[in-house]
């Protein structure tokens, strides 16, 4: 009996690959979004010492890392919904693999693509804060570059909602 990485992957359950897609497509989220208001709290923190009047104006950076959490939760509602019950002598069939990996690759794309998003974010809050404690006409211009490394999370969750359209599972 020849034992294989291919065959251990193909005797796991299409559900757990589904189960495992989903959690880190919330939970890998919600990392780079927590990674990213890290890094962008302790910079505004640290300049409002210096100029007090970006604490309220700055705190957009972190409501954008913010959004990068919602951005899993939704996903994982999405590809949730993407789960059918189906009798136990199909569950290894081929359409139930194809499914169960498709929403775990699914899962596996918006989390990571929205933890990259989260520090892509914090960062380039962290320079904003910093910026517009030194000179205040930077803050619009270095805003629109963060809104531009928060669509990352969005072409994410795109591609995670494009792949989870593969998954049908087989007719009862």
């Amino acid at each position: 009996m020849s034992s294989s990485w291919s065959q251990a992957l193909v005797k796991i359950s299409p559900y757990t690959f589904s189960a495992v897609g989903i959690a880190v497509a919330i939970g890998v989220s919600v990392l780079g979004a927590a990674w990213g208001i890290y890094i962008t709290g302790s910079s505004l923190i640290g300049a409002a010492i210096k100029a007090p009047r970006i604490t309220s104006k700055n705190l957009i950076s972190v409501i954008f890392c913010e959004a990068v959490a919602i951005y899993g939760v939704i996903v994982a509602i999405i590809l949730q919904t993407k789960l059918e019950s189906v009798p136990a002598s199909q569950i290894y069939a081929p359409e139930s693999l194809r499914a169960g990996y498709a929403i775990f690759a699914s899962g596996i794309i918006v989390g990571f693509a929205n933890l990259v998003c989260g520090l892509c974010v914090g960062i380039i809050g962290s320079s904003c804060a910093l910026s517009d404690a030194q000179n205040s006409s930077l803050f619009v211009k270095i805003l629109v570059i963060e809104i531009f490394g928060s669509a990352l999370g969005l072409f994410g969750v795109i591609v995670g909602i494009i792949m989870s359209a593969q998954a049908t599972w087989p007719a009862k």
